[in-house]
């Protein structure tokens, strides 16, 4: 198991935030902005009841605003959900430091998702009402990946990995495999310490790893491959267009002579 890096936030203080961050409880929210209040409306009552019980006008009532002032908001009950996700995206890219530059990319990445789950600590409850019903609806995983994808490109970017290459889109996509399945622990690990947690983050991490590494090589034995089939692709639609280009203008006959032929 790779070296876990020291965490800023301890395992416990999550659970204390949980009794104290708005929405949690049964009362409307008290104050912050129309968007905060929706969302930790629609956390409060998703803690409470089955996803699809939630409607519009509850989550409307719940964070004492009109159904005019949510629509401005969000167009959607699931829009929702990514209103928290920025939420707790800005959470964990406003905590980042420079404490584990000098660690390697495995590392960096453990430490950016460990702070991801202790930023989402009090919203657990309603995540894990949540969660089934998104895996029974295509769309919604569909729209979840999406957001998801979203979120990781800026946790890798935290964590100094590049997504700006060839491989990019790929480690992207294998960040939101990752944080699903590291998800889907975390929801059911009530131990404090998240044992179970960091020890599927690490080795999904390390499969990750290892996969990329492969992917890459297999990018650089097959280079000058790829170079040759894009030459002769270009070359291709080069010649394609000097046979579609128009002939000289002496080859067709001009204004005055189209004009009385008409």
């Amino acid at each position: 198991m790779a070296r876990q890096p020291n965490r800023k936030t301890d395992p416990t203080a999550a659970a204390d935030a949980a009794a104290t961050t708005p929405g949690t409880a049964g009362a409307p929210p008290s104050g912050g902005s129309p968007r905060d209040r929706i969302v930790d409306a629609l956390m409060a009552l998703a803690a409470e009841r089955d996803w699809d019980e939630i409607e519009i006008r509850h989550i409307a009532e719940r964070a004492g605003v009109s159904l005019s002032e949510f629509r401005d908001a969000f167009p959607s009950k699931g829009a929702v959900l990514g209103g928290l996700a920025r939420r707790i995206d800005k959470i964990v890219l406003d905590g980042a430091s420079d404490d584990l530059a000098d660690e390697g990319a495995r590392e960096r990445v453990f430490d950016v998702m460990m702070r991801r789950l202790d930023a989402m600590a009090p919203y657990r409850e309603a995540l894990r009402r949540i969660a089934p019903a998104m895996r029974r609806d295509p769309l919604s995983l569909a729209a979840m990946n999406q957001l998801a994808s979203n979120s990781m490109r800026f946790m890798l970017a935290s964590a100094g990995v590049d997504t700006s290459d060839q491989l990019g889109p790929v480690k992207v996509q294998g960040a939101v495999l990752v944080w699903a399945r590291v998800l889907d622990t975390w929801l059911h690990d009530d131990d404090p310490g998240l044992a179970r947690t960091m020890a599927t983050l690490d080795r999904e991490l390390a499969r990750g790893g290892r996969f990329l590494q492969g992917l890459g090589d297999l990018c650089r034995v097959t280079a000058p491959f790829r170079a040759f089939f894009d030459r002769a692709a270009r070359s291709g639609r080069d010649f394609r267009e000097r046979r579609r280009a128009p002939r000289d203008e002496e080859d067709y006959p001009g204004d005055e002579a189209g004009a009385a032929a008409i």
